[in-house]
């Protein structure tokens, strides 16, 4: 998967490098704070989904940079 426009790019990266994980922390925080049931489920699949968006960026990434090298 190669973004072809590169301010979708942007903002996923932006979302996956911060976003996510300040959210994460956020969660983690308030879950001890309040005691919210669950949070360290909810957490933990805050960083699961971080995680995936940083590999399709990274993919994304080595695509576009192969494509240019050959064309």
């Amino acid at each position: 998967m190669v973004f072809k426009n590169s301010k979708v790019y942007d903002v996923l990266k932006w979302v996956a490098l911060s976003g996510v994980y300040g959210l994460s922390l956020l969660m983690a925080g308030l879950g001890e704070i309040w005691n919210i049931p669950y949070t360290a489920q909810i957490v933990a699949t805050i960083d699961l989904i971080g995680l995936v968006l940083g590999i399709w960026i990274g993919v994304s990434s080595i695509k576009y940079a192969n494509q240019n090298k050959e064309g």
